[in-house]
């Protein structure tokens, strides 16, 4: 399993009135978490993109325990826990800055061909790149 990290400071303009982050931010806190995910594995969303591939999300999933607040320093723990086919699943997991579980997410984003705009392999080069985590 791939499993990556992220940090995120709350800013002020991301908090409701009463000062808990919106719930509508962590689907921004996420993307963030996924693009930095797949750059640690060497790619970016840019490169796919000129490459011919697009990732939509299919599926969004979250389950709030506790609440994050302005300022405080958040951990995004971001894994994924099978090899990709036509669709990647991520899993994450916030923390705050004493270490308690804020929420549990989940996506699921398909390859989609951009030409075509229909659902494709992952490419080889990236499914090449991640193997050696789930052997």
């Amino acid at each position: 399993m791939f499993e990556s990290e992220v940090k995120i400071r709350v800013r002020y303009s991301e908090t409701d009135r009463m000062g808990y982050v919106y719930y509508g931010n962590y689907a921004t806190y996420f993307e963030l978490a996924r693009v930095e995910c797949i750059r640690n594995l060497g790619f970016t969303y840019k490169q796919m993109e000129d490459d011919g591939i697009m990732l939509p999300v299919l599926e969004f999933q979250i389950k709030y325990f506790k609440p994050a607040f302005y300022d405080d320093l958040l951990t995004i723990k971001t894994r994924i826990p099978q090899l990709p086919a036509a669709r990647i699943y991520f899993e994450y997991e916030v923390f705050n800055e004493s270490n308690e579980l804020l929420n549990k997410a989940s996506t699921t984003l398909v390859f989609v061909n951009t030409e075509t705009k229909k659902p494709c392999s992952a490419p080889e080069t990236f499914i090449n790149a991640i193997r050696s985590f789930y052997d």
